[in-house]
């Protein structure tokens, strides 16, 4: 139960009664000395948790994530849209009525042209209000009386077909113009903002009220109220049942559009808020990892996983230590940062998947989170292509980062592991090991590509593959054979520009 404060008052006195929600019971009859304060505030928690779940039931539950500003940004500006597609529609709607009035019979003998002063008014507004949704201007009170002055000049419109075909008033209540009062009503819900909507409902009921009211008020027609439905059709007669059934639906259709908004925009709103969340993290692992956990038929548990083959390359650069102890770390954050934007231009072409930064190794599958049939020979062909960029390229100020590379093809694990909380996508098994071992063991063989009898021979021809022989691979009780892969000669002369590394500053 929630904290309570009863401050206790004299006998028949009124006392106070404070509710952890900061709400204030006052009630002559509370006193400390009873239980009605319970009881009552029992009934007060009761009926207060029945609304939330009303509301929540009828608008949907309240969203609690905030959009990011540029979120915000980019609905406002598709508000700005919505309203000038709201302006030029009214346009096209007032235009239509002007040719309605023009092509259809008319009274010539009409002492006032009442209904082309009202189209004229209503048309001449309608493109200042389209200029100022051009300028962007219409925001807030502006707008919401820019909706009370297009609906009031709507019903004005109606109001003077009596006047111009020389009717009595309840001529102008059985306009079929009347739809037209719903669809401005359901223009509003272009600017998915539910105030507009409800302000344009409510100014319609309002209006076609007094619409009523003035019909009813008319000297001449104060015995034309009737009860009889036939009558009222043939007739210009009043049907008061018939206009509080107008006015009933006009509210009742303003209510669920403006639900609906509420709904939707609750909706919208999370779903916008997850798609942000999801593409900023999307640049935390690889994209073919995110779009496998976007597709996924259930939510992804740690252990999720299936059993492949596939090829994995670890690359890690030579002489890194060297490299961390003679420059600054935010310099040596700047050089890794394009070192790794290379190295993650070159995966990509030849189809892989960065699966993890190890500091300054990195974890590369193919066949792993997408597809690959042909994941050895593109792994190896990635791996040479890494030896080029590197032996062209540096890196920070003007550093020279060789990449050695080990490349292993077996069946493996690509899944999640972690915690129901936190998860990693990741590649685990002895062919992972394996290909970070033969990574190492180009140091000893002073070789920069190293892969596994398994990778060439799934790799087919087509590579220079040099036989290691077999080496037995720390870790490990069988002995693997191993192939050095060479690149092009072009490439293997630039083995020099390494010592550059040696004399950083």
């Amino acid at each position: 139960m929630p904290a309570r404060c009863l401050a206790s008052a004299p006998e028949g006195k009124p006392s106070l009664a404070f509710h952890s929600s900061g709400l204030l019971l006052y009630s002559p009859y509370f006193s400390s000395n009873n239980g009605t304060a319970r009881l009552a505030n029992r009934v007060f928690n009761d009926a207060r948790a029945m609304l939330i779940r009303l509301a929540a039931f009828v608008f949907g539950r309240p969203v609690g994530r905030r959009l990011p500003t540029r979120i915000r940004d980019a609905i406002q500006h598709q508000q700005v849209d919505a309203e000038i597609l709201i302006g030029w529609t009214q346009l096209l709607l007032i235009l239509f009525f002007f040719s309605l009035f023009l092509f259809l019979p008319r009274p010539e003998e009409a002492p006032f042209q009442a209904v082309p002063w009202a189209l004229s008014a209503f048309l001449v507004f309608t493109l200042i209000r389209l200029g100022l949704a051009y300028r962007q201007v219409i925001v807030g009170w502006l707008l919401g009386g820019l909706v009370i002055l297009d609906m009031s000049l709507l019903l004005l419109l109606i109001w003077s077909f009596h006047i111009q075909y020389m009717q009595p008033a309840g001529f102008s209540l059985k306009s079929p113009t009347l739809h037209y009062v719903f669809l401005f009503i359901a223009l509003r819900t272009l600017r998915f903002d539910p105030t507009y909507v409800v302000v344009a409902g409510a100014t319609a009921a309002a209006g076609w009220a007094v619409l009523v009211l003035l019909a009813l008020s008319e000297p001449s027609l104060t015995t034309t109220v009737t009860t009889d439905y036939a009558h009222y059709l043939i007739s210009n007669s009043i049907l008061i049942g018939a206009e509080i059934d107008k006015i009933l639906c006009i509210l009742l259709v303003t209510a669920v559009l403006a639900i609906a908004i509420v709904r939707a925009r609750g909706l919208l709103t999370q779903s916008v808020a997850d798609a942000t969340v999801a593409r900023e993290l999307s640049r935390f692992v690889a994209p073919e990892v995110a779009d496998h956990v976007a597709r996924a038929e259930r939510a992804v548990e740690p252990g999720d996983g299936e059993v492949i083959t596939a090829s994995i390359l670890f690359c890690d650069i030579q002489g890194f230590s060297t490299i961390a102890e003679k420059i600054s770390p935010d310099r040596l954050m700047h050089t890794l940062n394009a070192y790794f934007a290379a190295i993650s231009e070159v995966v990509d072409r030849h189809g892989g998947t960065i699966t993890a930064y190890q500091g300054d190794a990195i974890l590369i599958g193919f066949n792993t989170a997408k597809p690959d049939p042909h994941h050895a020979a593109n792994a190896l062909r990635c791996a040479l292509d890494i030896q080029r960029m590197v032996a062209r390229q540096r890196f920070g100020e003007n550093l020279a980062l060789r990449t050695r590379c080990g490349i292993n093809t077996g069946r493996l694990v690509a899944g999640a592991v972690g915690t129901r909380e936190r998860l990693l996508f990741t590649v685990y098994g002895d062919e992972v090991n394996i290909a970070a071992r033969l990574e190492q063991l180009n140091k000893t063989f002073g070789t920069w590509v190293l892969a596994s009898e398994q990778t060439v021979s799934a790799a087919g021809p087509g590579f220079s593959c040099r036989s290691m022989g077999e080496v037995q691979v720390r870790g490990r009780s069988r002995p693997v054979e191993v192939y050095a892969v060479e690149a092009a000669a072009e490439m293997i002369t630039a083995t020099a520009s390494t010592d550059r590394v040696a004399g950083l500053p």
